[in-house]
């Protein structure tokens, strides 16, 4: 696929899903999927389709995380992703957002070693790769309500996960689930659950909640 071909097809899915993909993200977007490509020949980072993407690939990998990335605000703030695995949505997400100051988590060496291959391919700036298994973030107390974010997509959903959100989050952080539909899901420190439809062409959903403290953890 030529470059021209590339740009063409993410810019048509874009219109169709309503999200606005500025000029000068197309080379980063580019970029960064020609250096997936690549490595998903080496290591397995990701089961979608690169050599001859089809809509798919171009909808789950770049178009959900920009549309994600329009519910986060684009003043400075504290951002972990947990199992980045293949970079996405975190990576397409801080091409959207680059003043966000990202922390992907990821617990397998070469993939870790992928992720910060990326970063430093796109020259993104306050983006940085731990290789811990994000369980072990609840074990450093420094990180205690320090985020003002925390993402995951393609991760198991259990308590193990709200327990690391809990931690990292701040009074009123948010939590993004990708592909969680489950609405009514009531967590103990978290609102209510809110779903957003990605995009209306598809079943992509995105699930939001924020951070609650109670009044004691507020003192």
């Amino acid at each position: 696929m030529s470059s021209r071909e590339f740009r063409d097809r993410l810019l048509r899915r874009a219109r169709r899903a309503g999200v606005a993909v500025d000029n000068e993200m197309l080379s980063p977007l580019e970029a960064y999927f020609r250096l997936l490509t690549r490595w998903n020949e080496k290591i397995n980072l990701t089961a979608l389709p690169l050599r001859n993407p089809n809509d798919e690939t171009f909808d789950r990998l770049l178009i959900e995380p920009l549309a994600a990335a329009r519910l986060v605000g684009a003043t400075p703030s504290s951002w972990f992703d947990l199992g980045s695995g293949g970079g996405s949505p975190a990576l397409p997400m801080k091409i959207a957002r680059p003043n966000l100051n990202l922390t992907m988590v990821e617990s397998k060496v070469r993939k870790a070693a992928f992720l910060r291959e990326a970063v430093r391919t796109l020259g993104l700036p306050s983006a940085t790769v731990q290789n811990v298994r994000f369980q072990e973030l609840t074990e450093k107390a420094s990180l205690g309500a320090s985020a003002d974010l925390v993402t995951v997509r393609a991760v198991k959903i259990d308590a193990a996960l709200f327990q690391v959100a809990r931690h990292l989050l701040r009074d009123r952080g948010r939590f993004l689930l990708f592909g969680f539909r489950n609405g009514s899901a009531k967590v103990n420190g978290f609102g209510q659950m809110e779903l957003n439809r990605l995009m209306e062409s598809t079943q992509a959903h995105l699930g939001v909640m924020e951070r609650v403290f109670h009044v004691e953890q507020r003192r």
